[in-house]
């Protein structure tokens, strides 16, 4: 049987820049002895609508319950990725990145594990919005670049370079 070529299926991520303040959730994990970052989140089922997809994904994480946001989540960027990693053929991602504000409140609720069944538990941190700059962050969203944590975007920068092997690298 022949293999399958790569990017020919294509999977959906959605993810979170969640914020409390000037702060964002990010899920810390060590990888080959490197530190790698990730936004909540996870690929979309089958069927499934975006924001459903990104209320379970947020709830089976953090424990965040859709009702506990303080407004709907607001698509930020969009991700087309083809990026070839360990493994068989790889699937053309699409991430979708929705900014999600929260309260004190919520923020103390959240689990601080979250256990993936490939890569094992990761481990939630909070960080300054400005200090991802400096990690590796997965999706490498510009978040950062940011004015303040709910400056509009206009739709020009909605839309990411395209992420290939000339220009990311797994950890």
């Amino acid at each position: 049987m022949a293999s399958a070529e790569p990017f020919t299926r294509i999977k959906i991520r959605v993810a979170a820049a969640l914020f409390n303040g000037d702060e964002m959730a990010l899920i810390h994990r060590a990888k080959n002895g490197q530190d790698q970052y990730t936004l909540p989140g996870g690929n979309v089922e089958p069927g499934e609508p975006v924001l459903e997809a990104l209320a379970r994904e947020l709830d089976e994480e953090l424990g965040l319950n859709g009702t506990d946001v303080n407004s709907p989540p607001q698509l930020t960027w969009i991700q087309d990725a083809m990026v070839t990693r360990p493994g068989g053929a790889p699937p053309r991602k699409l991430h979708l990145v929705f900014r999600v504000h929260i309260c004190d409140l919520v923020r103390a609720r959240l689990r601080t594990v979250e256990y993936d069944d490939v890569v094992g538990a990761g481990h939630l941190i909070w960080s300054h919005y400005k200090d991802t700059a400096d990690k590796a962050l997965f999706p490498p969203v510009p978040v950062a670049e940011l004015p303040t944590p709910s400056a509009p975007l206009d739709a020009a920068r909605c839309l990411l370079p395209t992420l290939d092997d000339t220009n990311y690298h797994w950890i």
